[in-house]
């Protein structure tokens, strides 16, 4: 097998284990692909292999990888998505952060995990992403994210975001921003403000305003085949958008249309490993001394 190896850094307490997932591998005779600032930083760590390759860029990385394993926590992941785009190949996060909703492999069940690898006893789920077109087009390189889209003002005054679904208008959302996010983001931003926990595979978007100051205003779930339309006023000329873990200024004149992606991503679902497990043991529910 062919295995692509995405990371930055991690703690030294970490060094050991990688150490040991890379010599488990490579003595199994499969070939490895690692990120260079990675390989650079496993340099100064000296942890030292002779990998088959390495690869910074989409354009580089080969089109024969298996599997993607990313090192560190759901931001990391989020940026190997940007290296993996379109091109299908499944990931693997091993969780060296801190929350790891998608990052979810503990240290503990890595040598359990890369065994599920090897013997090919995994699924493939296949999660929704956003697809962001603009009439001054921003994140020309890759307008996709897993988690969600977000709008956030640049100064102290509130922000008016107007939004239609389908050409239908739904609000004007005096607020201090508002998050589009897909079911996988529903448990990221949105989440910390008041928004549902939604099912990967639920095929929808979830909106949720930042600071409203209509109190009854509430995170709204649409269909995911619905085209959202967002538009910005206020006392400043330019807001914050992000997609993912990537930020950009914009001018207010800018209109953002928001839609299903083409494509998904595909991350590994190991055997031992459920969406309902992961949020017991995150959000730590049950942890009561009546249960």
């Amino acid at each position: 097998m062919t295995f692509a190896l995405f990371g930055k850094q991690f703690n030294d307490n970490f060094n050991s284990i990688i150490h040991n997932l890379l010599s488990k591998l490579l003595n199994k005779g499969h070939q490895i692909y690692v990120y260079r600032p990675l390989h650079d930083f496993l340099q100064c760590q000296q942890v030292a292999f002779n990998f088959t390759g390495f690869f910074d860029s989409s354009e580089k990385l080969p089109d024969h990888i298996d599997f993607l394993i990313c090192i560190g926590g759901d931001g990391t992941l989020l940026e190997a998505i940007t290296h993996i785009r379109d091109s299908g190949v499944p990931i693997i996060g091993i969780n060296s952060g801190r929350l790891g909703f998608l990052a979810n492999i503990a240290r503990s069940e890595l040598d359990t995990a890369i065994d599920y690898l090897t013997a090919k006893d995994y699924l493939i789920e296949e999660r929704s992403m956003l697809h962001l077109t603009a009439s001054q087009p921003i994140f020309n390189d890759f307008p996709f994210a897993l988690n969600d889209f977000t709008i956030r003002t640049t100064g102290s005054s509130l922000t008016n975001v107007n939004v239609t679904i389908g050409g239908n208008y739904l609000n004007s959302y005096w607020c201090d921003g508002i998050i589009i996010s897909t079911p996988t983001g529903s448990t990221a931003y949105s989440l910390s403000l008041g928004g549902p926990i939604v099912t990967p595979h639920s095929q929808n978007f979830i909106i949720t305003p930042i600071a409203a100051h209509n109190l009854n205003v509430r995170p709204l779930v649409i269909p995911d085949n619905s085209v959202l339309k967002i538009t910005v006023e206020g006392r400043v000329d330019t807001f914050l958008a992000t997609l993912d873990s990537r930020s950009i200024t914009c001018s207010v004149k800018n209109e953002i249309t928001i839609n299903k992606a083409s494509f998904p991503v595909r991350l590994i679902k190991l055997p031992n490993i459920d969406f309902y497990a992961t949020l017991r043991n995150k959000l730590m529910w049950g942890v009561d001394k009546r249960n």
